[in-house]
């Protein structure tokens, strides 16, 4: 294990030590509570962890720590992960896309809601939270947003309502994931 040291002799976080470059048009102010991220997409607010600083130096933002206790080590990468990804978030944004595979599924709507049929007696319909949008092509589900956490857990939900089955595929997978299928049942001889 490769071990980066201060000039103490004790680790430091591989995370937290990065600097966070701040893009053209994003400004970040650092309050008591929260730290708030502003860019052309929007504003997101993130929570000051304790026992971190956070200083901004021209267009370079760093995040410090008090200590090297352990809980100390982890609010450090926390803090510099979030205030990271709310700076990609109101840059570029985020993405994730779901494919719906199965004979008789369908697939309508975007915007805020959509509508699935996925072998249930009943429709399914799924409503995004505000600032998560859904976008919808043939049998494909595109999640888009400025927060990682809301992208992810929408693109989480609606995998959930039909997970793939491992005999034919059917069911709604993310479109990189790899679907491991299992041999149905041998026929008699």
């Amino acid at each position: 294990m490769i071990k980066i040291l201060t000039k103490k002799g004790k680790d430091m976080s591989r995370i937290g030590k990065q600097p966070i470059e701040i893009p053209a048009g994003v400004t970040i102010t650092v309050g008591d509570s929260e730290i708030t991220v502003a860019g052309p997409k929007g504003s997101l607010m993130v929570p000051v962890q304790p026992k971190t600083k956070t200083s901004i130096e021209g267009t370079t933002l760093t995040v410090t720590r008090e200590n090297d206790e352990p809980k100390s080590r982890a609010w450090h990468g926390l803090q510099r992960a979030l205030i990271n990804n709310a700076v990609v978030g109101v840059t570029k944004g985020f993405e994730k896309k779901l494919e719906i595979n199965g004979v008789g599924f369908r697939l309508s709507g975007g915007g805020q809601e959509i509508e699935m049929a996925l072998g249930f007696s009943h429709p399914v319909k799924y409503r995004a939270p505000e600032g998560v949008q859904l976008a919808t092509n043939k049998m494909e589900i595109t999640v888009s947003g400025i927060d990682k956490q809301k992208v992810g857990q929408v693109a989480a939900e609606i995998r959930a309502l039909k997970k793939p089955e491992p005999y034919k595929g059917k069911g709604i997978k993310y479109v990189d994931e790899v679907i491991l299928r299992k041999a149905g049942k041998a026929g008699k001889k």
